[in-house]
């Protein structure tokens, strides 16, 4: 494995506080939220949020808000058809993961991406989509980083990566990774570095010091540092996609 898969640090975190912008609207009959640019209706740049096990939620969506104001449609589709993962259970640690994972594999997870890439490029008009996938939506970054899917990818602290899925990116990847993380550990990440050297393929990992698995979408934001890495962890994914997209 190029990360581990998903264990109780995926369960953790905060929900932060803020009212978002954005949509809820249907691809095919899945929920998805969409927060478009200011004054913009038909961008012809969007970043597909392929999210962690809380789908969409008050997190995920103002994370597309910001993405949204800078210049980006982003847009949440509902990975797990109405069976993310409660915020409630997150607060109460009250989750069995390896149950709910085996509910949500490959094959019922990629019938999703595929249709809102479809939705994106052939209804909406857009001509380049970066991803964006926090923890479980690491994986599939990396399976649709090819041409005519996803264009450019940013990951940050990705889970249940294989080596053989890192090694056929075909598109510039960017990683922000933690400090304290059982999932991409420290040997994996040094692993994955070796696998993107050989794919050809542009590529960062920005490790970010003293923050744990999920700190770039379920921090605590009163922790002053805490705060900073998620800040400069979207930054990461801003100025990857303005590089590459």
């Amino acid at each position: 494995m190029a990360s581990n898969p998903p264990g109780a640090c995926c369960a953790s975190g905060f929900k932060h506080e803020g009212n978002p912008v954005g949509e809820i609207k249907k691809i095919e009959g899945v929920e998805a939220y969409f927060s478009y640019p200011k004054d913009n209706k038909s961008p012809e740049k969007a970043v597909l949020i392929l999210s962690d096990i809380f789908g969409i939620y008050v997190n995920a969506q103002l994370l597309a808000d910001e993405l949204a104001a800078n210049g980006y449609l982003a847009v949440i589709p509902d990975l797990f058809r109405g069976d993310a993962i409660k915020v409630s259970d997150m607060e109460s640690g009250k989750v069995n993961i390896t149950a709910w994972i085996t509910k949500h594999q490959i094959a019922d997870v990629e019938p999703v991406i595929e249709s809102s890439i479809k939705h994106l490029r052939q209804e909406l008009g857009v001509k380049r989509i970066a991803g964006a996938g926090y923890c479980f939506g690491g994986k599939y970054v990396c399976r649709f980083l090819k041409p005519g899917k996803i264009d450019v990818g940013y990951t940050a602290h990705p889970s249940f990566v294989t080596k053989e899925e890192l090694a056929a990116i075909a598109g510039p990847l960017s990683i922000a990774a933690s400090e304290i993380d059982q999932i991409f550990n420290t040997q994996l990440r040094h692993d994955s570095e070796g696998i993107l050297i050989k794919t050809g393929q542009p590529w960062q990992i920005n490790l970010f010091s003293g923050v744990s698995h999920g700190f770039a979408v379920r921090a605590d934001l009163n922790n002053k540092h805490f705060k900073w890495a998620k800040e400069q962890a979207f930054g990461q994914a801003v100025a990857w996609f303005n590089q590459y997209l």
